[in-house]
């Protein structure tokens, strides 16, 4: 069966405009990072948002977890803004079961080049693959427990809470 691939926004997605210096929403790189990637995993995407971690709103994790729910696949990627990912993770935890959801972002911008945002995407699809149901934060090549992990501000590497 497929991966069922959620789009939400966050540092992943974004793009920069030259002009102003701003960062902003267009459109997802899923398409091309997977053709880039030459993955082979069959995958189902949808966009649910594009937006900023910093502006998701209860409503929208809500949203989120329904659309966990009602998918037809038992195995989850969702790229999402690194500055909230825990909050969805937990709420994720809480409402929904039997599903192997992997949660991952990016530091640096697609767009930028030298973004570890394909490495983590290939990583999440491989951990969505092979752990157990329950809900997990896939980071700099590791994969943490929803419970059991922060984003370290200072260095911007996640890491198991102490």
């Amino acid at each position: 069966m497929a991966i069922r691939i959620f789009i939400t926004g966050g540092t992943f997605d974004k793009e920069y405009n030259e002009l102003s210096g701003q960062l902003f929403f267009k459109d997802t790189h899923m398409n091309e990072l997977l053709e880039k990637g030459r993955c082979k995993v069959p995958v189902q995407i949808r966009t649910l948002m594009m937006i900023d971690s910093l502006e998701m709103t209860d409503h929208d994790r809500e949203l989120i977890a329904h659309q966990c729910n009602q998918c037809d696949e038992n195995r989850i990627v969702i790229t999402h803004g690194t500055d909230t990912m825990s909050e969805t993770a937990k709420l994720l935890a809480e409402n929904v079961k039997n599903k192997t959801i992997v949660l991952t972002g990016a530091m640096i911008p697609i767009k930028f080049g030298s973004s570890d945002g394909l490495f983590n995407l290939g990583s999440a699809l491989a951990f969505a693959q092979t752990l157990p149901a329950g809900v997990y934060i896939a980071m700099n090549g590791r994969y943490f427990n929803w419970d059991n992990v922060q984003k370290n501000k200072q260095t911007g590497i996640f890491e198991e809470i102490k």
